[in-house]
């Protein structure tokens, strides 16, 4: 069973790739200058991808809580390398931060270009970046933690999300996403699944206000939202 399920992913992402790549060459080299139009066809050919993955029953959403959420910095959890896919299928016009090599990669370029915002940049330029996508109405989606975790582990959260809000006078929306199961963890490969279908939970916290953090010192401020964004995260 277990054999089969592999090769249903393994063909889940031979389409997802065939997808990535028909975008990159076919599509976004003509439109990459309507960031709207790129992030509205990436939300719908993502979200198609998860109800791919749920059909096939790889997957399960458990959405306990989700509202409609425009323009605020969203920071998650991160289980699997497969969260920003059902991320940004379930939340339009949002964005998040990619590894440097992904903008390099030839088959990749033009869909990195189109919307995302490489890590590779200096703080400042990274301020900046993030400002302009988020001043046009944008989300973006960050992983506080920077690396994939159980729910029952609680790596470190960084001061990133903070830092990226506070410059944009953006609020911010914690989003706690876990999975029962294996699926694309840290280390695995895509074609190793679990026996059963892996169901994600989802649930969104409330609204961290920037509003309600009025120190002087910018890293009093950054250290005490990052606090509040580990209590939602971690229910600590």
């Amino acid at each position: 069973m277990r054999q089969i399920r592999s090769a249903i992913a393994i063909l889940c992402f031979f389409i997802f790739g065939i997808g990535a790549i028909f975008l990159n060459f076919l599509v976004f080299p003509f439109i990459n200058n309507n960031k709207e139009l790129c992030s509205d066809i990436i939300h719908k050919l993502w979200r198609f991808f998860t109800r791919l993955l749920i059909f096939l029953k790889l997957i399960k959403l458990d959405i306990k809580k989700l509202n409609k959420i425009e323009n605020k910095v969203i920071v998650s959890t991160h289980p699997s390398f497969v969260d920003i896919v059902i991320l940004m299928g379930l939340i339009p016009r949002s964005t998040c931060f990619v590894k440097k090599e992904l903008a390099h990669n030839p088959i990749l370029k033009n869909l990195i270009k189109s919307i995302f915002v490489t890590n590779d940049i200096e703080p400042e330029e990274l301020k900046k970046k993030s400002k302009a996508i988020l001043d046009r109405g944008f989300n973006i989606i960050i992983f506080p933690t920077g690396i994939r975790h159980r729910k029952n582990e609680y790596p470190k959260i960084k001061k990133g999300a903070s830092l990226v809000a506070l410059n944009a006078g953006k609020n911010i929306i914690p989003i706690k996403m876990f999975a029962d199961g294996n699926f694309l963890f840290i280390n695995q490969p895509f074609y190793s699944v679990d026996k059963k279908t892996v169901t994600f939970e989802i649930e969104e916290c409330p609204e961290i206000k920037l509003e309600e953090f009025k120190n002087e010192s910018e890293i009093v401020t950054k250290k005490q939202i990052t606090k509040q964004i580990e209590k939602y995260l971690y229910d600590l």
